[in-house]
């Protein structure tokens, strides 16, 4: 198994930006895709962007499309998730998956990833 840790949470105000790190140990990072998930409170923790081992495909929900940008870097075993336009509606404890296998697609189902980081907060006020 991997081991995540992330990084880069806080305290913004709404139409800033924030960059998320979630750093990984282990096993080899280049065979692992990765996501970032996050769980509102009351709600269900939700798919928010997805990235291939290789870097090449990605997948992002439609609440974030546009603003949000995951990339990974296999050299540092990192991957990032660059926050732009942020609302209050993004505060939520954000999560770092990996998902175990160099599949050319990405997946959105919580179910897919295998191993978990432990959560950063992101709080935008209004």
């Amino acid at each position: 198994q991997v081991q995540l840790v992330e990084f880069g949470g806080g305290l913004v105000q709404a139409g800033g930006s924030l960059r998320l790190s979630c750093a990984a140990s282990g096993r080899t990072f280049s065979s692992y895709g990765m996501g970032w998930f996050r769980q509102a409170p009351g709600k269900e923790r939700e798919f928010v962007a997805a990235i291939t081992w290789s870097g090449a495909g990605t997948d992002y929900a439609d609440s974030v499309k546009g603003r949000f940008t995951i990339s990974r870097d296999n050299a540092k075993n990192t991957v990032y998730l660059q926050m732009n336009s942020l609302k209050p509606e993004d505060t939520a404890v954000y999560y770092c998956a990996a998902r175990y296998g160099r599949y050319s697609n990405v997946r959105r189902s919580r179910s897919d990833f295998d191993s978990w980081g432990q959560g950063t907060q992101v709080t935008v006020s209004s």
